[in-house]
């Protein structure tokens, strides 16, 4: 009896236990529930994020406004164009050009022909003279000092005056002479200014390329013309050519000078201007000429059989005629002018295409 009220005595403390651990455990239990139930919603948010950014069009940045293209002044000679287009100058007779029976250089068109020139003919006085010199002295010598006119030689050894007469003498003229050579050296290979228009000539057997970058890039080729064809034209026998090389006048020129395979030499005597062509090297001198007119030369290298056919014919123009003279070229245009704004603006209507193919997000 008492065994039986012992055991139900025991169950129901055992129950009675086991409830209050129930309902110790019950908060518990519920907050683990809540943060699951939690974390399950903020996974889920993560997830319809994602799927939607990557629904979404993806962003396009605005185009940067395109730099406004620099005003052109109308009245800006360099930009003018002749009206009526581009008509061949004529050659003027001696101009330019050899003449028959010539005697001297010919008739400078540059200021560093004329510098030139003007040294070219103080030497010639220098030369003349000292040549006289030596002649009457040579001449009083062999009068005066003959076996026949001085039987009994004089046994001088030496004469101080005349020793630093004929030592100072000749240094001084080397140094008038040096000066003036130098400057003229100088003056000849002056950079041309940073904006000067550019052109490059190239020397081939037998004829000349010349190239104009900054003009759109187009190329000249030169040959010269039959002399039949020649005399036709008015021009010079030997010097004509069928495309020649146009610059604008009054205005410095990058000459830039090379060969594509032998050494050849570019030279116009009445400018004063002479540089060597060299495969795969680039000279440059610059170019000024002072009024408008045909100019002529010849490759002054020995380069092979038809050397001496190689001629130079430079017409210079004035600027609205020289532009006019460009645009007759294929691709050419006006050096300087800005670029139309149509390539500025192709950025920005590209880059809408983009924009309108990108599928809506999913609402």
């Amino acid at each position: 009896m008492k065994f039986g009220q012992s055991a139900r005595s025991a169950g129901r403390t055992i129950k009675a236990i086991g409830l209050s651990l129930a309902l110790l455990a019950a908060p518990q239990v519920a907050n683990a529930q809540a943060a699951a139930a939690e974390a399950t919603a903020t996974e889920a948010a993560a997830v319809a994020t994602d799927a939607a950014a990557a629904t979404a069009a993806p962003a396009v940045a605005a185009p940067a406004p395109a730099p406004a293209a620099p005003a052109v002044d109308p009245n800006d000679p360099r930009f003018k164009v002749a009206p009526g287009g581009y008509t061949p100058m004529q050659p003027t007779p001696g101009k330019g050009m050899p003449v028959d029976g010539g005697l001297g250089t010919q008739t400078q068109f540059s200021d560093v022909g004329d510098q030139a020139n003007a040294l070219h003919d103080a030497l010639l006085y220098i030369i003349v003279a000292i040549t006289i010199f030596v002649f009457l002295l040579l001449a009083f010598v062999v009068l005066r000092f003959n076996k026949r006119a001085n039987p009994v030689p004089s046994k001088t050894s030496h004469n101080t005056a005349l020793e630093v007469v004929w030592t100072a003498v000749p240094i001084l003229i080397l140094l008038g002479i040096a000066v003036p050579s130098i400057s003229l050296i100088a003056k000849q290979f002056e950079p041309a200014p940073a904006k000067a228009l550019t052109i490059k000539a190239t020397g081939n057997q037998w004829f000349w390329t010349y190239t104009y970058p900054d003009n759109g890039g187009f190329e000249v080729i030169s040959n010269m013309l039959p002399d039949e064809e020649a005399a036709k034209r008015g021009e010079p026998l030997k010097m004509g050519v069928d495309y020649r090389m146009v610059v604008p006048v009054g205005e410095p020129i990058r000459l830039q000078v090379t060969a594509a395979d032998v050494i050849h030499s570019f030279a116009i005597p009445s400018l004063w201007y002479k540089i060597d062509g060299v495969p795969g090297r680039i000279n440059e001198k610059t170019l000024t000429i002072r009024e408008p007119g045909v100019y002529y030369g010849q490759c002054s290298e020995l380069c092979g059989v038809r050397h001496g056919y190689m001629p130079i014919a430079i017409e210079a123009l004035p600027r609205d005629k020289f532009n006019a003279w460009v645009l007759t070229q294929s691709g050419g245009k006006i050096d300087g002018l800005p670029e139309a704004p149509a390539a500025a603006e192709a950025a920005p209507a590209a880059a809408a295409p983009a924009a309108e193919a990108a599928p809506a997000p999913a609402a």
